[in-house]
């Protein structure tokens, strides 16, 4: 559509041009100015002229009428001057042989903006969990959203860099060292995995309340741990081997690889330089013994850099990351994935950056995103206070194993398939939703296989997938044609894909694929059901409807790919 609409508003600038040559406007002018017509009936294309009635000094509806009069591109159907709009009517036939033509030309390509990454690198900070931890439902959104923008920004042609923050330091592995050697043993862990260690947690957590002193010896555990005590450093990395391993099989249902693990601790060497360059700079103050950066001109309370014992805080260890991968990978953008609740922290840290002379200040995004809750306590942890990500797929892949049982016995490989449905079922629901709202996750809702979910889009690809095996070897250097509105709706649809991801990119927004998959699946199942493919009229109606089909099918395997959605060619 971009190629489309670049071609219709040239036309339109030269007429423009004709109206009062004296008047700055250009073909990129009028293509801003493009819009989307709410109803159909309006057209696919509307040009607003009352913004351009000052300066051609006419009239909006003569503006509109006289572009009408002089107005020819192959693309256009028809177009019409109504009430100081121009509308276009796009040639569906035309549409089909620039989309199905681009589909088999570019294949997994398709949609992808060619001008936008193109030598240039970003780097994506995003899930972290916190090690000797469970994967919980908190870390949905980090997740999901961080790699959907990976594959975005990826799919536009820009390095990226995944790197998974690990929260694989700091006092709770002083009471974890602790509580392991009073209650655990290797065969206890080895067995239990990350659940030995929340329940070894948990112990030291409650025992503490009624011994304090077990805080200050976890402290001094943690201490050792800083000064590099053999023995702790030991079980520190035993810890976060078995955290990890249980991670990686959440990692991997999704589908999701990382490109650096370096937690907290990588950096414990790095803060320092970063520490002593704000105390020559003359930006570090001390505020009741703690060391602080003064942010008050600035409207922010202070950041803290040092705690009034010298220890560091998370402030020390972002800024010393910033840059250390500024320096290793030389981003052009830096984007952080966390919680709404931590967008004071990275405004106070970016601004501290700044104040630093770190002329890549600008470079820093954060992109926030709401809170998630689940209705059914059935769902918590022993803790009762925690809803494992393990624990909400199996119940969703168990869910999506019932109805299959029920409606698609025979079917091959029914437990992959039931994985993908089950788990693509919860990530779409999440992603269907703007990031920066809470969410009240309803699993009937989810799993449903009618109306916005992941089970309905899925389907509808193993319908595209279905078809094409019915006629593997139809023609495809047919001559195209476009006989119905159907039709022309899906190829509308189909064309906007590279304009979804840019808009998607830009707003660090992936619920604006979710949609539009909802937009392709909407439009496809229209076209499928009023409109007879393998039993056309004739062959080459038949083989325009299964081009189409073809090129459903790629748009749609496209955009799952951007946001961890499995294509599931049979449900």
């Amino acid at each position: 559509m971009i190629s489309i609409k670049k071609s219709i508003s040239a036309h339109i600038a030269e007429i423009l041009k004709k109206i009062n040559a004296d008047a700055q406007i250009d073909g990129d002018t009028v293509y801003a100015m493009l819009e989307y017509p709410p109803d159909e009936k309006m057209g696919d294309l509307a040009l607003p002229c009352f913004k351009l009635s000052k300066v051609l000094r006419m009239a909006p509806v003569k503006i509109a009428a006289t572009i009408a009069e002089n107005f020819s591109v192959d693309s256009v159907a028809r177009a019409e001057a109504l009430n100081g709009y121009f509308n276009i009517y796009l040639d569906g036939t035309y549409l089909a042989k620039s989309i199905v033509s681009g589909v088999r030309e570019k294949g997994e390509r398709f949609g992808a903006p060619t001008d936008m990454g193109e030598g240039k690198t970003v780097v994506l900070d995003y899930s972290s969990p916190n090690v000797a931890k469970p994967f919980h439902i908190g870390h949905l959104g980090t997740t999901v959203i961080g790699h959907s923008l990976k594959r975005l920004h990826e799919f536009a042609g820009y390095k990226c860099v995944g790197i998974n923050y690990l929260g694989d330091w700091g006092t709770q592995f002083g009471k974890l060292i602790v509580a392991y050697r009073k209650w655990g043993n290797a065969e206890l862990v080895e067995n239990g995995g990350v659940d030995a260690l929340v329940d070894l947690y948990v112990k030291i957590n409650n025992a503490i309340t009624d011994d304090p002193a077990l805080a200050d010896e976890a402290r001094a555990e943690f201490r050792k741990l800083e000064d590099g005590d053999e023995e702790n450093i030991k079980l520190w990395k035993w810890f976060v081997e078995i955290s990890l391993a249980e991670y990686q099989k959440t990692y991997k249902q999704l589908g999701i690889e990382f490109d650096s693990y370096k937690g907290e601790s990588f950096y414990t060497d790095k803060m320092p330089a970063q520490v002593q360059k704000l105390r020559d700079m003359g930006l570090l103050k001390i505020d009741d013994g703690a060391s602080i950066v003064d942010l008050e001109p600035y409207g922010m309370t202070p950041c803290l850099i040092l705690k009034r014992d010298g220890s560091t805080l998370y402030p020390t260890r972002d800024i010393a990351a910033a840059v250390y991968r500024k320096e290793t990978y030389d981003f052009d953008k830096m984007i952080y994935v966390t919680s709404a609740g931590q967008s004071l922290h990275f405004a106070q840290w970016f601004k501290v950056v700044e104040l630093m002379g770190y002329e890549w200040f600008d470079k820093l995004v954060h992109v926030p995103y709401g809170t998630v809750s689940i209705n059914g306590a059935k769902l918590a942890t022993r803790t009762g206070n925690v809803i494992l990500l393990r624990d909400l797929f199996a119940e969703s892949i168990a869910k999506v194993e019932a109805i299959m049982e029920e409606k698609n016995p025979d079917l091959p490989d029914r437990d992959k398939v039931s994985e993908a449905v089950g788990v693509g079922a919860i990530v779409f629901y999440y992603l269907s939703n703007n990031r920066i709202r809470d969410i009240n996750f309803m699993m009937e809702d989810a799993l449903s296989f009618e109306g916005n979910t992941g089970p309905y889009v899925q389907y509808t690809y193993a319908r595209t997938c279905s078809v094409l095996a019915k006629s593997p070897d139809y023609d495809k250097n047919a001559e195209l044609t476009v006989t119905s509105a159907d039709e022309t709706s899906l190829l509308k649809t189909l064309s906007r894909f590279e304009e979804v991801v840019r808009e998607a990119i830009a707003a660090y927004e992936p619920s604006i694929v979710t949609r539009y998959i909802l937009d392709v699946a909407g439009a496809y199942n229209r076209f499928y059901h009023n409109c007879s493919i393998l039993g056309a009229e004739n062959e080459q109606i038949k083989n325009t409807r299964l081009a189409l089909t073809e090129a459903a099918n790629t748009v749609l395997g496209n955009a799952f790919g951007l946001i961890c959605l499995a294509k599931t060619e049979k449900i």
